[in-house]
């Protein structure tokens, strides 16, 4: 992959795709799939920096799994694969044990009210 270095605050995302098949088995088409707001985070810029020059860190860093609003950012593509670049007051949330079954069927549940 070619490398990519965002500027200021902004940081380049890779949208995490969720299950295609609901708790019931019912398989959702990607045609009825909304796109995924959950994303990793792939690469920061350095920070905000104030009018006097001081830069201030990111809270968020590489490999942190996030949470942003459904039209954040600016989809891009490198190397063939879709990321998206957003400012880090984009990001609603940082997921700490995203991996656990409960969170998962939750998503599902709702996703398939809609």
């Amino acid at each position: 992959m070619a490398k990519f270095s965002p500027l200021h605050d902004r940081i380049l995302v890779r949208r995490v795709e969720e299950a295609s098949t609901t708790r019931g088995g019912i398989i959702i088409p990607d045609s009825a799939k909304d796109k995924p707001q959950e994303g990793e985070v792939i690469s920061t810029g350095k920070g905000r920096t104030n009018d006097e020059g001081k830069t201030f860190p990111l809270a968020v860093k590489e490999g942190d799994r996030i949470l942003f609003g459904k039209y954040s950012g600016t989809e891009i593509k490198i190397d063939g694969e879709d990321f998206i670049i957003m400012k880090e007051e984009e990001v609603l949330g940082i997921l700490t044990g995203a991996s656990s079954s409960t969170g998962s069927n939750k998503k599902e549940t709702v996703g398939a009210r809609r």
